[in-house]
């Protein structure tokens, strides 16, 4: 079994310290196998935001933790046009990796980072074909019985968090990608970007998507909110590849708590959710499979 924390949207700019702090004291604690960080580490790309996250990743390492890190969209400038055009991951690479593809595979999981982040759109997100091809060829000697998860920033798939339910947009060449997606034989996608905690059935969000369990991360850290959503992050224990539990863990204004627990388990390519009955559990806080709420801004 692999226990994996999930976080995203970290934000540091527009970040509260106190829940930083928690973070690093929740997984100290609990010393999950890997910590995933799914994008959008600062708020507007700034010098002393990427060193205020990269000491923040620094602690966690020291802490004994692997970490397994891509970028997000807020982590390319937005107003310095000549740094956004030139070179729009330069400070990320410098502070927090150089690594865009990183990979990370140990006896139960093989996971693949993708960064979707680009200089030409303000907040959406694209995978090209050399990414494609990445996925595929990584993917292509990982043993059948491990567990394939890909991360991204932006989600593969268009998300109903809108106000009325309405779909967000997918990222960009969405139909390439998620045929890539399938042809890696990828099991979870994991995402960030909209601040709402969301999991769903690829095969229920697009036809012929493949058996993918599509998890979206809440914000860890930042203090802009959607829909009044607080502060979260998801803690996956993946038993197989057929058999996950997700749990969303949450901030309750002093501490993080557990929160919605749920279990999956896999035939066919279709996944079925179980909820777990916690009496410990942060009561009100579900995994969304229908969010209401608005976007992600610039």
């Amino acid at each position: 079994m692999a226990r994996i924390a999930h976080l995203s949207d970290i934000h540091f700019g527009a970040h509260d310290p106190k829940i930083v702090a928690a973070t690093e004291a929740w997984l100290q604690q609990h010393q999950p196998e890997l910590v995933i960080v799914s994008g959008d580490f600062t708020q507007r790309a700034k010098r002393d935001q990427f060193r205020a996250a990269a000491a923040w990743l620094n602690r966690l390492r020291a802490a004994g933790m692997k970490l397994l890190v891509i970028p997000g969209n807020h982590d390319v400038p937005l107003y310095d046009l000549l740094r956004r055009f030139s070179a729009p991951l330069r400070r990320y690479k410098r502070y927090i990796s150089n690594d865009l593809c990183p990979f990370y595979e140990d006896d139960a999981v093989a996971i693949l980072g993708l960064n979707t982040a680009r200089s030409l759109t303000i907040k959406d997100g694209r995978i090209n074909h050399d990414q494609m091809r990445i996925l595929r060829d990584r993917f292509a000697s990982v043993a059948p019985d491990k567990t394939r998860i890909l991360v991204t920033h932006h989600p593969l798939f268009a998300m109903p968090i809108g106000r009325g339910g309405e779909l967000s947009e997918a990222v960009g060449r969405h139909e390439d990608a998620i045929r890539a997606a399938r042809a890696a034989g990828i099991h979870i996608a994991l995402a960030g970007h909209f601040h709402r905690t969301y999991a769903e059935t690829a095969q229920k969000m697009v036809a012929h998507a493949g058996g993918a369990l599509v998890i979206q991360a809440g914000t860890a850290t930042s203090t802009r909110l959607r829909n009044a959503e607080p502060q979260s992050f998801n803690w996956l224990h993946v038993h197989r590849h057929d058999s996950i539990e997700l749990q969303v863990v949450v901030w309750d204004g002093a501490g993080f708590r557990r929160g919605h627990h749920v279990a999956y388990s896999r035939t066919e390519n279709a996944w079925t959710a179980q909820p777990i009955i916690d009496s410990a559990a942060m009561p009100g806080i579900r995994i969304a499979q229908q969010a209401q709420g608005s976007g992600s801004d610039p």
